[in-house]
């Protein structure tokens, strides 16, 4: 009996050893990630820990129903009010105070700045569904801009995933009269804040749901708790029942009868003089259509509103009118809605504040091309009747997805099914691509076949009802089935699937993007008419000959050179390579601030494509200052003779010190600087703060840090971005890619073997993905919980994935640790640059244009127009420190982002070198890790190929004499510390 416990226990001490070999060979770092950490290893089951660690929150649409299988009725009379003065808790960093704001007492000023959150204690005396409504006052300035982002919850918790993130807007006005420039064209207006006091129910942010949103609360106490980082003042929180309009048969007979027909002439609102909208990114258009008012023939006239900028998120706009009489209405507009084919737009209709019956909760605007005459009709055509008191009225109109909510749920499962099937096979095949290996996928995953058909089938039915919603089968549809086409394929035979195991993946991707098509609503708006109920519409519509007509002007128009003749000598001009009203807004500027100060008079041209830059300059005929130019494209010009060199401005050295050092390599040739940067872009780690602490882990401060972590991750189903630049390794290992002398490459060195080596293993050794088709996508879904991405995906996560408010954060690069401990983080990025050419005329005018355009007022003012316009999305990453920091960053991503930018450093370009390269570090990648060549071998075969052409290009350029002797050196500048500039806006 004891030999039988005795082998009993030998095999089961020898199993538990052959696991942990085979753990410790596949997963790297795995014995000591306790230590790391600060914790012990997990030992919770892997496909638990997976569950726990994705996003399980329901939709509110699901909330919904199951609140309402549960008896939730919104048949009851609660309400209550809770003053915001009257707070029942606050997190210990929140920066309040109670007091007078814009004209109202003791209400709560709550200036927050970073992540806080403040409670409310309410006791509900009847139970059932509740709206949430805040009487709110945004603070108003130029940081502030964006939405109010709460994170909303109650006792505790967010019952469904769109109360993580709600929103309180403020209202915009365009600034008119609308200004004009020099050729008597119009200048898109921009838009002014002019937020006071006001109410909003809250709503799901994208505009998916008909009506506001709404809480289940059982009769007691609750706490409601809000949480986020945008400053506002806080009057009251009303809870209570929600309003239901009913249908306009019903609606209609409640209304007073009797009343005598309105005898007054029709009421005309143009589209473009609106009261407010509540997104300054909803700009106005320039339409040259002959029947489009109001209008200046040859002129820009900017007279509609643009549909592409009032298309999604709750996008309202609001128009005051004045009625003459009480009595009935019809209501008409001249509308376009033909901006995606066959594609139906929705919009919330509200006069005076409410929506007055069921049919305007989300009224469908058919496709149609052109100019339209839309009157507000039920089904059969017949105009509704609006009940309208004499004097002020206000009719709204609020972009919404609505009707579409349930087809984007369906396409939201087909996504996670398509995820849950790729698992399959990845556990399957161990993500190997094996093509000696044969697969029974019947036996080997014996559900999976039947799965990915039913995937298949449920598409038929989200076509039929999504073109039944439509009106008729659109691009959407389209795509689904080109999805179902492919499923089909991989269903013919269906042993071949885990060799195309990736396709699943693209198709996850593909039905993303139609649901992101979905929420897409454009409508273009020209005017509208309050008509009384029994008279005729006015006419909206060109006739047969005034369109042609309008062909012809429009014709002749377009031969008209608008330049004015100008016969004064000093006329700085510029180019920009940019879109047009950059170039508007620049001309502004300029005209406002630079030639008042100065004297110097500029005009700014559109510069449409770089090439036109290079024709031009050898023509002769080139500019004084050209702008928005990559950062390669002044080396380009330099070694060329063809740009400027600013070295030769006494104050030059005092200029760049405003800009960090580690930006002015990519500017110098040959002991000059021939550009200034204009915008700076680099990247930085983003993470997710609940996937972290489910997972007890912390954010990796060095790469070590993070080897550490990628066992955890990789046993819950996550994993780590791929990491696609090569100079995040070489500059943090000190690794310099070209000799001071700019004679060879430095990638022979050992620095650079063992940065190439570290780079490489992230796949080789790691298991780090070689492939990503969408980081926000994988980081909105959970499958990487962080990763290493540009400041344009900081934008992304803001505006696209709302329901993630307050749940990830932002962090400098992993780095190196150094000998006296610090972390070096060295790392380049992306610019856009300015330079003055050669044969500028004014070239001493031009220096003092550059030296204004880069000021921090000038930039600070640029970007806060370029983003009131164009909304968050538009930021502009101005390269000077002290601009930047005036956008209206959250404290603390933005203390990240400076971190990371004291080790901005760029790598000096070399002729030759420049071009080649990134190409052949690629190709070494490529041979590295896809075919398996040793690394050393593979770097130095990249190194002897940008070594020959670097040789070729300096006998060229006369730094190499014909027999291979360095005559002159390039002198490379070398940045060895990082920018002390920055610590000045640093907060401890």
């Amino acid at each position: 009996m004891k030999l039988k416990v005795s082998f009993r226990t030998r095999v089961w001490i020898s199993a538990m050893l052959a696991l942990f070999c085979l753990l410790s060979q596949t997963l790297p770092g795995f014995a000591d990630i306790g230590t790391s950490l600060g914790t012990e290893p997990k030992t919770t089951n892997a496909e638990e820990q997976v569950n726990s660690s994705k996003q399980l929150d329901p939709s509110y649409s699901e909330k919904l129903e199951q609140w309402k299988k549960e008896g939730a009725s919104i048949d009851h009379n609660g309400s209550l009010t809770i003053p915001g003065s009257k707070l029942a808790s606050q997190s210990a960093n929140a920066n309040i105070s109670t007091g007078t704001y814009n004209e109202k007492n003791d209400v709560l000023i709550w200036s927050a700045s970073k992540d806080e959150w403040i409670e409310y204690e309410v006791n509900v005396a009847q139970g059932g569904l509740y709206t949430i409504a805040m009487t709110y006052n945004p603070f108003v300035g130029t940081k502030y801009r964006k939405p109010i982002a709460l994170n909303l919850t109650i006792d505790g918790s967010s019952p469904y995933l769109e109360s993580k993130s709600v929103e309180l807007y403020r209202q915009w006005k365009d600034k008119f009269p609308i200004r004009q420039d020099d050729k008597g064209d119009e200048i898109r207006p921009p838009a002014e804040d002019k937020s006071g006091w006001l109410s909003w129910e809250l709503r799901d942010i994208s505009g998916a749901y008909e009506d506001p949103l709404t809480w289940y609360l059982e009769p007691g106490k609750h706490r409601i708790r809000l949480a986020g980082s945008d400053p506002f003042a806080l009057e009251s929180i009303t809870l209570r029942a929600p309003h239901q309009p009913g249908e306009y048969k019903d609606v209609r007979r409640e209304w007073p009868t009797g009343t005598p027909p309105v005898k007054s002439e029709p009421i005309k609102i143009e589209a473009e003089q609106m009261q407010w909208k509540n997104d300054s990114a909803i700009s106005l258009a320039f339409d040259n259509d002959i029947a489009s008012t109001p209008s200046v023939r040859g002129h820009i006239t900017y007279n509609v509103i643009d549909g592409a900028r009032w298309s999604s998120n709750n996008q309202e706009i609001s128009w005051n009118f004045d009625v003459p009489e009480t009595g009935y209405y019809k209501i008409a507009m001249r509308a376009e809605q033909s901006f995606v084919s066959n594609r139906s737009s929705f919009r919330q209709i509200m006069i005076n504040g409410k929506v007055p019956f069921a049919e305007l909760k989300a009224y469908r605007f058919m496709y149609a091309t052109g100019w339209k005459s839309i009157t507000l009709a039920d089904e059969h055509n017949n105009p509704y009747e609006f009940y309208l008191e004499k004097g002020s009225n206000t009719i709204s109109m609020r972009a919404t997805w609505a009707p579409l909510g349930s087809v984007s749920s369906d396409l939201e499962r087909t996504i996670s099914e398509l995820s849950k099937l790729s698992e399959d096979l990845r556990t399957l095949t161990g993500n190997v691509d094996d093509k000696n290996r044969t697969w029974d996928l019947k036996n080997d995953l014996p559900t999976f076949i039947e799965q990915m058909q039913g995937v298949h089938d449920d598409l038929n039915g989200v076509r039929e009802r999504m073109a039944a919603i439509n009106g008729r089968p659109d691009a959407v549809t389209q795509a689904l089935a080109t999805v179902q086409k492919d499923l089909e394929g991989l269903l013919k035979d269906p042993d071949e699937i885990p060799y195309n195991a990736s396709i699943l993946n693209r198709l996850q991707g593909k039905v993303a993007e139609q649901i992101k098509q979905l929420s897409y609503q454009p409508l273009q708006l020209d005017r509208m008419f309050v008509v009384p109920a029994q008279q005729p519409l006015p006419k909206m519509l060109p006739t047969f000959y005034e369109k042609l007509e309008g062909g012809i002007i429009n014709f002749i128009d377009s031969f008209k050179s608008k330049r004015k003749t100008n016969n004064e000598d000093m006329v700085l001009d510029v180019w920009m390579l940019r879109g047009r009203d950059y170039v508007n807004m620049l001309q502004s500027l300029a005209d406002e601030m630079f030639t008042p100060q100065s004297g110097i008079k500029v005009r700014v041209n559109l510069l449409k494509d770089e090439k036109l830059l290079v024709m031009m300059n050898a023509a002769g005929i080139a500019p004084d200052v050209a702008l928005g130019l990559q950062q390669s494209i002044p080396f380009d010009y330099a070694i060329r003779g063809g740009v400027y060199n600013l070295k030769q401005f006494p104050d030059f050295d005092e200029y760049a010190k405003q800009f960090s050092p580690g930006t002015w390599p990519a500017f110098y040739y040959n002991g000059g600087y021939y550009a200034v940067p204009e915008t700076q872009e680099f990247r930085v780690m983003y993470y997710r703060k609940d996937l972290l602490k489910r997972l007890d882990l912390k954010v990796p401060d060095t790469w070590d840090d993070l080897y550490k972590m990628l066992p955890v991750l990789q046993q819950n189903g996550m994993n780590f971005t791929p990491v696609n630049d090569h100079g995040i390794f070489l500059q943090m290992h000190g690794a310099e890619y070209y000799l001071q002398d700019g004679s060879k490459t430095g990638l022979s060195s050992e620095k650079s073997l063992n940065a190439f080596k570290q780079w490489t293993e992230l796949q080789n050794k790691y298991a780090i993905d070689q492939q990503m088709d969408s980081f926000y996508q994988h980081f909105k879904d959970g499958s990487y919980p962080l990763g290493i991405a540009d400041l344009n995906t900081y934008l992304q996560l803001n505006v696209a994935a709302p329901e993630l408010n307050g749940l990830w954060g932002v962090a400098p690069v992993p780095g190196e640790r150094q000998e006296d401990g610090s972390v070096a983080r060295w790392m380049g990025g992306n610019m856009y640059s300015s330079m003055i050419m050669k044969n500028a005329k004014h070239p001493n005018e031009s220096w003092e244009f550059l030296k204004w355009w880069t000021s921090a007022d000038v930039q600070s003012r640029f970007g806060t127009e370029l983003e009131t316009l164009y909304g968050v999305t538009f930021r502009w990453f101005t390269s000077n420190m002290e601009a930047f920091t005036q956008l209206p960053w959250k404290e603390d991503d933005l203390q990240a982002i400076l971190e990371q930018w004291k080790w901005y450093r760029e790598v000096p370009n070399v002729p030759g070198g420049s071009y080649l390269m990134e190409r052949e570090m690629k190709n070494a990648w490529n041979r590295t890790v896809i075919d398996g060549m040793n690394y050393r071998t593979s770097l130095e075969l990249a190194a002897k190929e940008v070594d020959r052409e670097v040789k070729r290009k300096l006998q060229e350029f006369k730094f190499i004499d014909e027999n291979g002797k360095l005559v002159r050196s390039l002198d490379l500048p070398v940045i060895t510390k990082p920018w002390e500039g920055v610590d000045k806006y640093v907060k401890k």
